[in-house]
């Protein structure tokens, strides 16, 4: 037994942000630690999400004992449908998090019944040779925990995702007693969440957020629009708590707001106050204001609530001339051009439109900034440390954090890249020999959706069903079209000479453009998205052929 080696193999979220998974294994016991997801980018075409690969899961099924999620986030949690369609096992976590699963699970048709166990913080679970304790943290999410797993050779600490927040909203404080025990009996190895490593000093406290908001409300005259991510708690309680305080009505407006507030006040990790919520379509018809509405698509989504709101485009819901709108969320690198095109439109509204960086803050991050990640390596003094979570730099700016420790016991510091393992022996430890990773791109409909490399997805595609190229010349100006559209098709075959089918679908096309009002028709972004959306549900009723659309817009 003494030769038995503990490898530590993360598969995904080191080196690249999301798609957060790390494999545990010891002889010929696996757990692994969350299964998360990343969204493409532009360039991967007809791609809904992108999650690890899970062939060396796959190829050492027998073995794997248990899926352990630290909290539910997507990048954490967005795969799992994908995993158990893989590998049956029971998946561990709190109540929030399992109930986020299962709402996800209701989406995707498994073959076996999911064994979900929900734990409580402090509460120690035998899973093999593997001893493991979950340790409440502070987050931008409610219920997450991070992990001390020990093993025959040592305590490995897992932090998840974390700050270390003083005064959270839910009193729910970061237990770093039960952490600072585990430094003091001696740790193997600490991993640790690199998220925010380049950020000098403290996160703030999610209490920073309030007197900002308190202000906003305090002097908007009309409606206050709130856009936050739909998985944060706080921040809905918060507008909900403002909202009762100045005699306003909350409509929650968006699915996934919607059902993540439902769930958390089943839970009773969200108070609502009686009498508050408003439906959607009765919002306009109050004064405006003694309205407030929680809505989704921070991000600038083409199709969101936010986005449809910001074109004038929502069933229920407009803004108006005088209206506050706040955007409680970071911007996502890569989603810059979306957002900033969404405010554009808010603004041409009229409406007041807040967001970014300021004091007090509209958002705080839910990461440790680096003097909290040096508190949790001072309080942990691992033998061994690696950063996770992180694009390279992040990872490497944490390693940094660390080299203090070296006189406290710190041996060394591993910077690990997905696919990279790392084995600790009574020798040491060493970086052993890689395991395949990469990303598997997902056509969403099916756990059966997988494609293993897009160019491969694409060719097929386009061999199999052909390409439609719904053609359309907008004036910038006017959004009118300048001519009717053309549709060209390659590798598409219809019956007979196709003349009538191409007609009824450049009818369709010409359909969604004046259906669209003049803002929609200078989002580029939200037009090609109806345009596609409209063509393939024709397409697929008139041939069940689902051929690449790809609506090019011409400026003229």
């Amino acid at each position: 037994m003494t030769d038995l080696k503990l490898q530590i193999i993360p598969l995904g979220g080191c080196g690249e942000f999301g798609m957060n998974m790390t494999a545990i294994r010891y002889a010929d016991d696996i757990i692994v630690i969350d299964s998360g997801m990343m969204f493409p980018e532009a360039e991967l075409l007809g791609v809904d999400l992108v999650m690890p690969d899970l062939s060396f899961l796959k190829e050492n099924q027998q073995f794997v004992r248990a899926l352990i999620l630290t909290h539910g986030h997507e990048d954490h949690i967005g795969a799992v449908p994908y995993f158990l369609s893989d590998i049956g096992v029971p998946v561990y976590g709190t109540d929030f998090t399992l109930a986020l699963v299962e709402r996800r699970l209701e989406e995707y048709d498994l073959e076996e019944e999911p064994r979900l166990i929900h734990i409580k913080p402090k509460q120690i679970l035998d899973i093999g040779p593997f001893k493991i304790e979950f340790i409440r943290v502070t987050h931008s999410i409610v219920s997450a925990v991070a992990l001390a797993i020990t093993t025959p050779l040592g305590v490995v600490i897992h932090t998840g995702d974390f700050k270390v927040d003083p005064t959270p909203t839910d009193n729910e404080l970061f237990d770093l007693h039960t952490l600072a025990d585990y430094g003091k009996r001696g740790v193997l190895l600490l991993l640790s969440d690199s998220t925010n490593a380049d950020r000098p000093g403290f996160t703030e406290s999610e209490r920073a957020v309030r007197p900002r908001m308190e202000e906003i409300f305090n002097r908007a005259e009309r409606r206050v629009v709130v856009s936050c991510f739909s998985s944060s708690i706080h921040r809905i309680q918060l507008v909900l708590d403002l909202a009762q305080e100045f005699s306003r009505r909350v409509a929650v407006i968006g699915r996934s707001m919607v059902t993540v507030t439902e769930i958390a006040h089943s839970l009773g990790l969200l108070d609502i106050p009686d009498g508050i919520l408003l439906r959607p379509q009765d919002a306009m018809g109050l004064p405006p204001d003694k309205v407030a509405l929680l809505i989704s698509g921070t991000q600038g989504e083409p199709m969101s609530a936010l986005a449809r709101v910001a074109v004038d485009n929502h069933k229920h819901v407009s803004v108006e001339r005088g209206d506050t709108v706040v955007l409680s969320a970071r911007i996502i690198p890569g989603n810059e051009k979306a957002i900033f095109r969404m405010i554009d439109h808010l603004a041409r509204r009229g409406a007041d439109v807040l967001y970014g960086s300021m004091n007090p803050p509209l958002h705080v991050s839910g990461h440790a900034s680096a003097e909290e990640q040096k508190l949790v390596l001072n309080l942990v003094r691992p033998r061994y440390f690696m950063p996770i979570h992180g694009e390279f730099r992040q990872l490497t700016k944490h390693a940094r954090l660390a080299e203090h420790l070296r006189f406290a016991g710190l041996e060394e510091t591993f910077i690990m890249e997905s696919g990279d393992v790392l084995e600790i022996d009574h020798h040491g430890a060493r970086k052993g020999n890689r395991v395949p990773v990469g990303r598997v791109c997902i056509d969403s409909g099916s756990v059966d959706d997988v494609v293993q490399e897009v160019v491969i997805r694409d060719r097929r595609h386009l061999s199999e069903d052909g390409i439609v190229l719904p053609i359309i010349a907008i004036n910038r100006q006017t959004g009118r079209m300048e001519n009717p559209p053309e549709i060209v098709s390659r590798g598409f075959a219809l019956a007979g000479d196709g003349s009538e089918f191409m007609e009824n679908a450049r009818q369709i096309v010409a359909k969604t453009l004046e259906g669209s009002n003049r803002e929609e028709k200078t989002d580029w972004g939200v037009m090609k998205e109806k345009v596609r959306a409209d063509l393939k549900r024709y397409i697929v009723k008139e041939t069940s052929r689902r051929p690449l659309i790809m609506p090019v817009i011409l400026e003229v």
